[in-house]
């Protein structure tokens, strides 16, 4: 079986295309266990910094990287009850982690990080760890799900309480941002985008953005989202920034507003001057993906609404190391994918 192989922290380069020994083994899956031929994996920020190293509680090399990835149930083991052969599934981002606050082991069982992940030919799965494919999405569209949609989702209707009516700010058009805002314009919210790109700005319009800012051209951005607002401010932010942005946010909140703080994609350091957050009492709330109940309930909205994640460029599983540095280069629209297998 062919997977790749994060060995050290010399970034996307030093990863490596291995022959491994088939998870399946001769006997099979174990009792309670699923083999899957994996289809499709996505990219997110995160396995960046993986293959960097440093990322917290995922610093266990070597480590088979990527941790969202759908596929084809291959064979089970005894005692499975929810899939059969042939069944269409994604997995979970934590393996451990199914619902209420998650315990320090269960954090530690991430995909592609914590433990092997999915950028692998086949993967075996405990059951717990996967769910059905909703049947409107593809192979590549359900392995957008695990990281960035569970992110938002979390974000905005478990932290967040997002209801209709409300407003929300998403800060660039990753993976992240772009699924949150087809989760809120379904749920009835009215979302503001911004990006350094009018390119960009101008696909988001074509997925409901309410409202677009171009922070280069627009360096106070913020300002310019409480004028979109009539001085008012947003309900919620979906703050994948860090500390070069979460000040900003801050500003661009209504009275009694919600941060969802996802992350640093402008650094880890720099000083944030807190008091927008005790004079205009928002709140908020870190955010690391979620549970394996938040992803069933993201699943049925998504469903009801037959929304699609947006793929910026689809890599075959030979290009893996292309499809990190294209993600690398920002110059992405959505989630960047790897196809494997079929």
């Amino acid at each position: 079986m062919q997977a790749y192989l994060v060995t050290s922290d010399g970034g996307p380069d030093a990863i490596e295309r291995v022959e491994r020994p088939d998870p399946g083994g001769d006997g099979g899956p174990g009792p309670g266990e699923v083999l899957v031929s994996m289809r499709a994996a996505s990219l997110n920020f995160r396995d960046t910094i993986v293959a960097a190293g440093g990322y917290p509680r995922n610093d266990s090399f070597p480590c088979v990287p990527l941790s969202d990835g759908a596929g084809v149930v291959d064979a089970i083991g005894e005692g499975v009850t929810n899939f059969a052969v042939g069944d269409r599934v994604v997995n979970t981002f934590f393996r451990d982690w199914i619902a209420g606050d998650p315990t320090e082991q269960e954090m530690r069982s991430s995909y592609g990080g914590g433990i092997d992940g999915v950028l692998a030919e086949r993967v075996l799965f405990p059951e717990r760890a996967l769910l059905p494919i909703p049947e409107h999405l593809s192979f590549e569209e359900a392995a957008c799900l695990p990281c960035a949609a569970v992110t938002a989702w979390q974000a905005l209707f478990v932290k967040g309480d997002l209801t209709a009516g409300q407003s929300v700010l998403c800060l660039g058009t990753g993976g992240v941002s772009t699924i949150a805002l087809q989760l809120a314009k379904a749920a009835g919210a009215t979302v503001y985008i911004t990006s350094s790109s009018d390119e960009k700005l101008e696909r988001a319009k074509e997925l409901g953005a309410d409202g677009t800012v171009n922070y280069k051209t627009t360096p106070d951005w913020h300002k310019e989202v409480r004028k979109l607002t009539d001085g008012r401010g947003v309900d919620h932010v979906v703050e994948v920034g860090g500390p070069g942005t979460l000040e900003k946010s801050m500003r661009a909140c209504a009275l009694n507003g919600h941060i969802g703080l996802i992350g640093v994609l402008t650094g880890t350091s720099g000083a944030v001057n807190p008091l927008p957050c005790v004079f205009e009492r928002l709140s908020i709330d870190g955010i690391y993906v979620g549970s394996r109940q938040m992803f069933a309930a993201l699943n049925r909205h998504l469903s009801a609404n037959a929304i699609r994640p947006v793929i910026d460029r689809t890599f075959g599983f030979d290009e893996a190391i292309d499809a990190y540095k294209h993600l690398q280069s920002g110059s992405h629209f959505g989630k960047v994918v790897v196809t494997i297998g079929g």
